[in-house]
């Protein structure tokens, strides 16, 4: 087993990376001042975007539950793989060859990796199969469906021969054993030991939102199999349905700068819509679209207000209105609008295509429907509209959906939508969802953030009484005094820029001692730093901050700094460095103003404080002139 990662390596690979790109896999990033990019938190859930990173030190930071670190505090929270993994994985994509310790080379030992290394094995080996004379069934059904082999190589389309071990011999002959295949997902265990799981099977790679491939989706081809019609890996370490959204790794692009996804219903109707040219569409794998899935959306999306749009594409069958009612119960998590559309005829996209063309797919898209519209329709769907009980009990049964819109501009419109539906009067629609409102306790909130645990709340080990910890201490809770708030500005500044200031500024500025306790363990974190020019320092400088003090050091380094460009803000951090010196030399300035009254002019005492108050005014006028 190899030793550790040297520690040069270590620094080299984090250098190397922006960590803007990796959480730019999983979070849409928007600028957000000089140096700034801003997102929803991945860590919690919010409605408006409080996790802020700042690139050029490789830290992220959110604001509202506190996550903070560098990118591989990233991955190894995101991923739960460990340090070594998260070192070993960044210098994968850079290329990189890590040293170790023991000088022996890098081996891939550990559990997720070699998951990983198995499932991309075995997507390889399923897409070559599909060009052998027995995929002859695979290649039909994509061509029957209007798929070339530029589709099938562009979604890595593959196929499973038949034969009970034909995957697991190609991949024990690359050095995988038969438990890390099950642990896969890519074998079962039978009585009689394990064998392929997928066999005779067209083969769809699911991969996560980085582009990994953690599983597969397998449709069966042959009468003979008694198998479902589709087969998607178990659930692994690394594969977890809920949480999975096939196309993503595809769509995610184009989701966050358009603000919109489409969700379909299978792997088919999902490369149907981007030859199409719908490249935000994505499916679910196997299970019904759910609150994970919203979550891994959201991110991607970066959906904090109502200009995003959600299209839901269901079947008008009992099986699909049931699909659309399911997602109707989540919708309120998205912040974006979201809508229905259905496409004539009851074809899925992938019918819709084959029979009508790429244009009759994005048609689909232009007629939508909004999701509440569509739901109020199939509530009232159940009641006999020409009587007047229909039309009550219509009313009762759909007010509650009219009193559920959290956007307020857009209830007053449904409410008069279904008014005009029933055949009823405003007023009389108005009153009754005012009622389901009040009845249901409905105001509309933002989806409130995962609660944090206080500091206080932590355990005491082995039964020793707990002494309460004190509070973090966060930009928020500083004094506004204006001392303070030049602390605090000046100290945001070198940590942010302090890399582009010149050393000259700011050491003497660094060397005094701040005011406010909290901004003085920052400061010192900062002194302690051998060298601001390297890369992430101020990273480590925010690790290096004692407790209750780092919080409001990872926020210093990750708020937005008051400048309009970065010049600006390295010019206005050298200038606070400045008034630092400044305030030192106003300060005893004034007290020994105070103390030359005291002493008779002539004095020793008396010239000693007139030639100091020279030098002062010299070393104020050489400040100044800076």
């Amino acid at each position: 087993m190899a030793g550790r990662i040297r520690q040069a390596d270590v620094d080299e690979v984090k250098a190397r990376t922006n960590i803007a790109d990796i959480i730019g896999e999983r979070v849409a990033l928007k600028p957000a001042g000089v140096g700034s990019l801003k997102g929803l938190c991945p860590f919690h859930d919010e409605r408006s975007p409080s996790f802020n990173v700042r690139a050029q030190a490789g830290f992220y930071h959110c604001f509202g539950c506190g996550e903070s670190g560098d990118v591989y505090t990233f991955l190894r929270q995101m991923d739960h793989v460990s340090f070594t993994e998260a070192v070993e994985r960044l210098a994968g994509r850079l290329g990189y060859a890590l040293h170790y310790e023991d000088g022996a080379a890098a081996p891939e030992t550990s559990g997720r990796a070699r998951l990983y290394a198995a499932n991309a094995a075995a997507a390889e080996w399923f897409r070559a199969q599909l060009s052998i004379p027995e995929a002859e069934a695979a290649r039909s059904f994509l061509g029957g469906r209007g798929f070339d082999a530029a589709a099938a190589a562009h979604f890595g389309v593959g196929y499973a021969p038949k034969g009970w071990s034909n995957l697991r011999d190609a991949l024990k002959a690359k050095g995988f054993t038969d438990d890390e295949m099950v642990a896969a997902g890519l074998l079962s265990q039978g009585q009689r030991g394990v064998y392929d799981r997928f066999r005779g099977r067209l083969i769809w790679p699911i991969r996560d939102v980085t582009g990994q491939v953690i599983g597969f989706g397998a449709r069966k081809l042959y009468d003979d199999d008694q198998g479902p019609k589709y087969l998607n890996t178990p659930e692994t370490i690394i594969y977890k349905k809920s949480q999975v959204l096939y196309g993503l790794d595809l769509a995610k692009r184009d989701v966050s700068r358009q603000h919109r996804v489409v969700v379909v219903e299978g792997y088919t109707d999902v490369m149907a819509c981007h030859l199409a040219g719908v490249t935000t569409a994505i499916a679910t794998c196997g299970t019904a679209f759910g609150s994970e899935h919203i979550t891994v959306l959201r991110r991607v999306m970066g959906d904090s207000d109502v200009s995003g749009e959600v299209v839901f594409t269901f079947d008008p069958d009992a099986a699909g209105q049931k699909a659309a009612l399911r997602a109707f119960s989540e919708e309120k998590r998205f912040a974006a609008q979201t809508y229905v559309a259905v496409a004539p005829g009851g074809l899925d996209p992938c019918d819709l295509r084959v029979q009508r063309g790429d244009g009759a797919v994005r048609a689909l898209l232009d007629a939508k429907a909004p999701m509440f519209e569509f739901v109020i329709d199939q509530r009232l769907a159940g009641y006999d509209l020409a009587t007047v009980e229909g039309r009550v009990g219509a009313l009762r049964a759909a007010a509650p959906i009219v009193a559920d819109i959290r956007d307020p501009a857009l209830r007053p419109g449904y409410t008069r939508v279904l008014a005009r539906k029933l055949g009823l009067e405003l007023g009389e629609v108005s009153s009754a969802v005012e009622r389901a409102a009040r009845s249901s306790g409905s105001r509309h909130p933002s989806a409130p953030a995962t609660p944090v645990a206080p500091a206080s709340a932590a355990p005491a080990g082995d039964g020793a009484a707990a002494e309460p910890a004190a509070p973090r201490v966060t930009l928020a809770s500083l004094p506004r005094t204006a001392d303070v708030a030049l602390e605090r500005d000046a100290i945001m500044g070198v940590l942010q820029y302090g890399h582009a200031v010149d050393a000259a500024v700011l050491d003497p500025a660094l060397a005094l001692p701040f005011e406010h306790p909290a901004l003085e363990a920052v400061r010192r974190a900062v002194v302690e730093q051998p060298d601001r020019t390297r890369i992430g320092w101020s990273g480590a400088a925010v690790e290096a901050v004692r407790e209750p003090y780092q919080q409001l050091a990872a926020e210093l380094l990750t708020a937005d700094f008051p400048a309009r460009t970065e010049a600006g803000a390295i010019a206005s951090t050298a200038d606070l460095a400045r008034r630092l010196r400044l305030r030192v030399i106003e300060r005893e300035k004034s007290e020994l103003l105070r103390h030359i009254q005291r002493v008779a002019a002539d004095s020793d005492g008396g010239r000693s404080v007139r030639l100091r108050l020279r030098e002062l005014d010299m070393e104020r006028a050489r400040l100044a002139a800076e």
